[in-house]
């Protein structure tokens, strides 16, 4: 789970590639876990910095995630349309990884 994690923080700023189903949900888990111990702990100002510190990481999983897919990482637009975009993009999100070439891997 960790290793997922790591990957991601040292892709910081790749938005190529591709990225698994499980690199990507294991980061927001990771994500997730992190930011409930720093809340909990009632330090909310390293929480808001650290979602900061993982805002460019996870735009990044989540392109590379569509590129799994052979989809274009514009689909976080989805977001902006409330439920019925989160719905597109959780069913896009849980979606097997495409076997073979796509036109999102690098040449």
């Amino acid at each position: 789970m960790f290793n997922h994690y790591i990957t991601c923080l040292k892709k910081y700023v790749v938005f190529s590639g591709r990225a698994t189903r499980s690199e990507y949900w294991y980061f927001g888990l990771v994500n997730f876990i992190v930011s409930i111990v720093l809340g909990l702990l009632g330090l909310e100002l390293i929480s808001q910095l650290y979602g900061l510190f993982v805002l460019i990481p996870s735009l990044a999983v989540f392109c590379r995630r569509m590129h799994d897919i052979n989809r274009s990482g514009w689909n976080w637009l989805w977001n902006l349309l409330p439920i019925i975009g989160w719905i597109i993009l959780l069913i896009y999100l849980c979606t097997p990884t495409k076997e073979g070439e796509n036109k999102y891997e690098k040449a």
